[in-house]
């Protein structure tokens, strides 16, 4: 990467890792080796986000609409993610790592949560990069927990009704399940598909959008530099005009 792009490096950068299947397919193998080998690219991503100094890498790695696909995927991808946390973390932990979980956890097996857990107090102190994962999330889902921790908090407080009536975009922030996490600068969506699908709605408002034709297995290092350089080329306005 060049001097001069050097000094526009997105401070959060989510990918939403697509094309697993097709991969495999296009090999005569079945989805789960997709995702399989959809782990090396995670891996490849993490170190060239530490390489470009990128401090917070976010990944969609299974929507609340993903619980709708047959349960013989399911139960490999979950086993996948449970098998990754276990190879992954003393790696992530002594490269300085922070590991974090955002979604609807309560739809995950107490064997899968007391994995992440475990591997979020192990990492809780790692500042070189924030590794979020996104799962059972959904962009609409978090809106809604929002909107109800605000109507819970009225109800147990009825006087925090016109804090809650005067309140700022900002303030509905600390609302959202990721409170405390910058919103992306730049969202990546491998796969060729041109949609969100359901993903940070909120958080993504002012996100710049890049999609590329490349599967997810095949998104590695040269990939994901190139997408912080053109993210680097970006003049990003916010409704101002310059």
């Amino acid at each position: 990467m060049s001097a001069e792009t050097k000094s526009n490096i997105p401070v959060h950068v989510s990918l939403i890792m697509d094309g697993n299947g097709r991969w495999a397919k296009e090999r005569g193998q079945e989805r789960v080796y997709g995702h399989l080998e959809g782990v090396e690219s995670v891996r490849a991503c993490v170190e060239a986000a530490v390489e470009a100094g990128v401090r917070y890498l976010s990944l969609y790695a299974f929507s609340e609409e993903n619980w709708n696909r047959p349960e013989a995927e399911v139960t490999a991808l979950m086993g996948l993610m449970v098998k990754a946390m276990a190879n992954e973390m003393e790696s992530l932990h002594r490269n300085g790592v922070r590991f974090v979980v955002v979604g609807n956890r309560e739809r995950l097996a107490p064997e899968i949560n007391e994995s992440i857990d475990s591997c979020m107090a192990m990492t809780a102190d790692n500042k070189v990069l924030t590794l979020v994962i996104f799962l059972s999330y959904s962009g609409k889902w978090d809106i809604l927990q929002a909107a109800k921790k605000m109507a819970v908090e009225i109800l147990e407080c009825p006087e925090k009704a016109d804090d809650i009536l005067d309140m700022d975009v900002s303030g509905f922030d600390r609302y959202l399940a990721t409170s405390g996490i910058p919103d992306p600068d730049l969202i990546v969506r491998t796969s060729g598909e041109c949609r969100l699908s359901n993903y940070l709605l909120w958080q993504g408002a002012y996100s710049e959008l890049l999609f590329v034709d490349t599967l997810w297995p095949d998104f590695r290092k040269p990939e994901f530099h190139a997408a912080v350089e053109y993210y680097s080329k970006r003049d990003r306005r916010y409704g101002k005009v310059k």
